[in-house]
């Protein structure tokens, strides 16, 4: 998503191919919809259909029924013109981005999409400013201009060289003007995009219904007509449907249990199974208004305790590994910190660390996780961080959970002490392992100061265009996570997809970010 000649498919491309049957799932062939739409299962349901609301996992819908300027076509590695015809830094100081868009472009319904929509797409996620919402990957914007019908410039308030990154994610998809309001959110469930497909239905939490957009101008070669999703709350109804044929693909929410077996068990050539290296993490999340985690000596406490391989042996079966620093492995910057400044769990250094600032009682904690957003394994993820926090003698912890939507709607105003989130990266750079949760403005609704990653090391590292010279800014930045520890991340994931023998494509579905293009997906007609 940002202009740097990077290898990003080392780390967000399907990198490993683990077919339950030789030969399944690397056979391309032409498209058939003989059986009817391709259905894909997930637990990842949209908490909006408005991408000025959405910083999330929305995006694996968006990307699919919206345009942006710039996506990810199967095989690229850096972002290539979509609705743009072609897109530049016009300056070498990297702060004037000018995007020229394709001829002709129109929404759903009609209207023209033109530099004008875009602009006004743009200013919108800034005018409504949604606490938690995408204005926050607007930070080094200064303003929008427009020059004739299809040119639009974007003048930067300062270098940054990842902002054709930040235009790639859905976030930045286009809208009609004429059908989205300036500065409030639509509030029903109609779509007016001009992306590979049109949603035909929807039902919030249930499914939406996709059908080729005849009028789509853009990079997706979609190998398919129509796409069905459905969304589950956990994994095994979804691998039931799999395996018995009412669903095509599985993708996101797969238990570790259910890898397992599916790694282990389908033998008969009706399923496959496809591993890749994963850039996902999972952290928790210290309220800092909150009158126990607001102490700096509890969350070192508490990263004193947890027992990272602990969580992935027995609650992920290994699906998962143990991560020390925001930044996964695979990727420029990635460090140990938490493990070099805390070693092993130990109770003994935690109760240390809290008599120390003179805190003597068992610390009360409430831990609160998302119920149908991240998997089922999240229940027994919270319930074993809590047997961990409570055998060390320390804390008294209560777990509480509610369903995403208003999931969300609690962190943004503050409610709740610590809590855990997962985070699918808007884009794979180590920038967007850091930058989005902290500053005032954030992707979490938890204002975070931190004068010295936002005033200076971003800054610094977004002038350069070689990721490689730029480790030692991020590396600066983790050791300031660690000594606040207002962050901190537990593991990270790997990639999996099952599918039925007949689906083909599934390993060229995922961008470099790990959203499934959905036209990657089709019937193999032959072998």
């Amino acid at each position: 998503m940002f202009n740097r000649k990077r290898r990003l498919r080392q780390v967000a491309a399907i990198a490993s191919i683990s077919s339950l049957v030789t030969g399944c799932g690397v056979l391309s062939s032409d498209s058939s919809d003989s059986k009817g739409p391709i259905t894909v299962g997930t637990t990842s349901a949209p908490s909006t259909l408005d991408p000025a609301a959405s910083w999330d996992q929305s995006w694996e819908l968006f990307r699919n029924i919206y345009q942006t300027l710039l996506s990810y076509p199967s095989g690229a590695t850096t972002p290539q013109p979509d609705a743009a015809d072609n897109c530049r830094f016009a300056d070498s100081s990297n702060r004037t981005y000018r995007c020229q868009l394709r001829s002709g472009l129109k929404f759903s319904d009609g209207h023209p999409l033109n530099a004008e929509a875009v602009k006004y797409s743009i200013d919108r996620i800034r005018k409504i400013n949604l606490n938690g919402g995408p204005a926050g990957l607007l930070g080094s914007l200064d303003r929008v201009q427009v020059l004739g019908d299809n040119e639009v410039v974007f003048h930067l308030n300062k270098p940054d060289a990842t902002f054709p990154f930040v235009l790639a994610t859905p976030a930045m998809s286009i809208v009609d003007p004429e059908e989205y309001p300036a500065s409030s959110l639509r509030k029903d469930d109609k779509v007016y995009g001009s992306g590979p497909y049109t949603l035909r239905s929807y039902e919030d939490g249930k499914r939406a219904e996709l059908a080729k957009n005849d009028s789509y101008k853009g990079a997706a070669d979609r190998k398919n007509d129509a796409v069905t999703i459905r969304y589950y709350r956990e994994s095994a109804p979804m691998v039931a449907d799999l395996k018995k044929g009412s669903l095509d693909v599985a993708f996101r929410g797969l238990d570790a249990d259910d890898i397992v077996d599916l790694q282990k068990h389908n033998t008969d050539g009706s399923l496959q199974l496809i591993e890749g290296a994963g850039i996902e993490i999972n952290y928790l999340v210290f309220n800092p208004k909150d009158p126990w985690a607001g102490k700096a000596a509890v969350r070192k406490a508490v990263a004193q305790v947890v027992d990272r391989g602990a969580i992935a042996h027995k609650v992920y079966k290994d699906t998962v590994e143990p991560l020390y620093s925001m930044v996964p492995k695979g990727l420029t910057g990635h460090t140990t910190d938490f493990f070099d400044d805390f070693g092993s769990p130990s109770a003994a250094k935690a109760r240390k660390i809290l008599t120390d600032a003179g805190i003597t009682q068992r610390v009360p904690l409430t831990l609160w996780y998302t119920s149908d957003r991240y998997g089922s394994q999240t229940k027994p993820e919270f319930a074993e961080i809590k047997r961990q926090l409570e055998d060390s003698g320390l804390f008294t912890v209560t777990l509480k959970s509610r369903p995403w939507k208003t999931y969300v709607t609690g962190y943004q105003k503050g409610e709740y002490p610590v809590f855990g989130r997962g985070w699918f990266p808007d884009f794979p750079d180590p920038d967007n392992f850091i930058a989005p949760f902290v500053g005032k403005q954030n992707a979490l609704g938890t204002p975070y100061p931190a004068p010295e990653i936002t005033g200076v090391l971003l800054p610094r590292s977004r002038s350069v265009s070689d990721r490689a010279n730029v480790v030692s800014d991020f590396e600066q930045a983790q050791q300031i996570l660690v000594r606040d520890a207002r962050l901190l991340p537990l593991w990270q994931g790997k990639q999996f997809v099952a599918a039925s023998d007949d689906i083909s494509g599934a390993e060229q579905a995922l961008d470099p970010s790990t959203i499934m293009m959905m036209g990657e997906l089709s019937r193999k007609t032959s072998w």
